[in-house]
Parts: C-alpha cells; sequence; structure tokens
C-alpha cells in the first residue's frame, strides 16, 4: 500500500529540512560531508553501511553512494555537485534508483555550514524530492526519519574526527 499524503493520495513529493548544532569548527563538518573516506563512515539512517562512496568534489562532479541497510539490501544514489562554497554550502542533485539504475526518486540537497558561537558550527540541511514511480510513495514517507538519522549519525562521527583544541 503507497504512503499517503494529508489529502489521502499517494505522496508525490516531500521536503526535509533540520538544523543542528555541531561542537566542530564548520571546516571538519565540511569535510565530513565531501571527504569520501568521512562520509562513508556516517551516511545513511542508523544501521546502515556504505561499500561504495565516490566524490567529485567539483561543480559537475558526480556523487556517488551504494548505502547498504542492516538485512543487506543495497540503495543506490547518484548526484551531481551544482554548488559549492567551501566551507559554506554545498548544493547537490539526489537521485535514488534500484539496483538496476531505474530512478525511484529524484531531488535536490543543500547543506549550509554557518560559524555559530566559539569554534560550533550551525547546519542546515534541507531535502527535496519527487517520487518517478508509484512505488517510491513510501521512501518519501520515511524521508524525515531517515535524514535525521543520518545527521544524528553525523554528529556522532563530527566527535571522533574533530580537532582537539
Amino acid at each position: 500500500m503507497a504512503a499517503k499524503s494529508s489529502s489521502g493520495a499517494p505522496m508525490t513529493e516531500r521536503t526535509v529540512v533540520i538544523t543542528r548544532i555541531f561542537d566542530a569548527r564548520r571546516e571538519v563538518v565540511f569535510e565530513a560531508w565531501t571527504d569520501p573516506v568521512h562520509l562513508a563512515a556516517w551516511f545513511g539512517p542508523k544501521g546502515f553501511m556504505n561499500p561504495v562512496c565516490e566524490v567529485d568534489l567539483r561543480i559537475g562532479g558526480k556523487l556517488r553512494i551504494v548505502m547498504r541497510a542492516p538485512d543487506g539490501a543495497e540503495h543506490p544514489m547518484i548526484g551531481i555537485f551544482r554548488e559549492i562554497v567551501r566551507p559554506e554550502r554545498l548544493v547537490f542533485t539526489n537521485i535514488a534508483t534500484d539496483t538496476a539504475g531505474k530512478i525511484l526518486l529524484e531531488g535536490l540537497t543543500t547543506v549550509t555550514f554557518a560559524e555559530h558561537g566559539g569554534g560550533q558550527t550551525k547546519l542546515t540541511m534541507e531535502s527535496h524530492a519527487v517520487a518517478r514511480v508509484d512505488y517510491a510513495s513510501p521512501m518519501l514517507e520515511g524521508m524525515e526519519v531517515g535524514w535525521t538519522q543520518t545527521i544524528d549519525r553525523l554528529g556522532e562521527y563530527i566527535v571522533t574526527v574533530r580537532p582537539r583544541a
């Protein structure tokens, strides 16, 4: 059964915005989003791993991540960097595909990194996605939980890599 919007119709698009304060300089948080070794360590919901994480950090460069769920199912994601302002802002497309490459969801994610207080970072992540197939509606329903867990994992990871004062 497809997820339903508040009107009862199948959900076809969704936007999620999450803001967090991290106890690390924004250069450190930005690096966690743009270095494939760092990104692979935390990206995805709780329990997910990333056996593939490729980052070509330039305008028009590609982002490719294959998230592996705890049950072993793989969830590929590809994207293109549209804007890179180091260490302030990232904008990239994000396309969820099935393992055969069929597009399930197509979206755009914007991440801003603002200085906050003494050496902290205020991160704001906004992701908008549109279902490209009927059966992707439940994926949209789970977007907020998935992104929340992902940003939680980033927070846990940052504690392990941030430089000590």
